[in-house]
């Protein structure tokens, strides 16, 4: 896994728990679940071995992948954001044309995205859409339900 991964420095943080939670107690958790089964006899019919066996190669690949991330991470500045126009971090809130309704949205990299908090990927197609983009500016963003107006209305850090 050689892609850039660009991270606050929270989410960063984020990736570094999560790797030591697997590491340091669910990892332990599944070698003793292994251990157990091996104890109950022949592995070669033993269901619980062959579980454990399973949910240790997942477990395993899900480190690799944080691994890899923590490994090719990029800290994103949050100190030199620019709020002139559209980009990665900026609190944006937009203007629906179409019913009037106004939204608010933190634009963040994919990992951290979070709809519940208003946290939406740069890869999104509204995203994509208001990147570079200015106050005042109208913007058609193919979503798909359609293609819906929309006018930037601020943008903050």
């Amino acid at each position: 896994m050689s892609d850039v991964v660009y991270l606050t420095k929270e989410g960063l943080k984020n990736l570094k728990k999560e790797l030591e939670q697997l590491t340091n107690v669910e990892r332990p958790a599944i070698s003793k679940q292994i251990g157990e089964a091996i104890e109950k006899g022949d592995i070669s019919e033993n269901a619980e071995y062959d579980a454990a066996k399973d949910a240790q190669g997942m477990l395993e690949a899900k480190i690799a992948v944080i691994q890899g991330k923590i490994a090719n991470a990029r800290i994103i500045d949050e100190s030199k954001i620019n709020t002139s126009k559209v980009q990665i971090l900026n609190v944006v809130t937009i203007k629906n044309k179409k019913n009037n309704a106004t939204m608010t949205y933190t634009l963040v990299p994919e990992s951290e995205a979070d709809l519940k908090q208003n946290k939406i990927s740069v890869n999104t197609p509204i995203a994509k859409g208001l990147m570079g983009k200015k106050v005042g500016d109208l913007v058609e963003i193919k979503v798909p339900s359609g293609i819906i107006p929309f006018e930037i209305v601020e943008i903050s850090v």
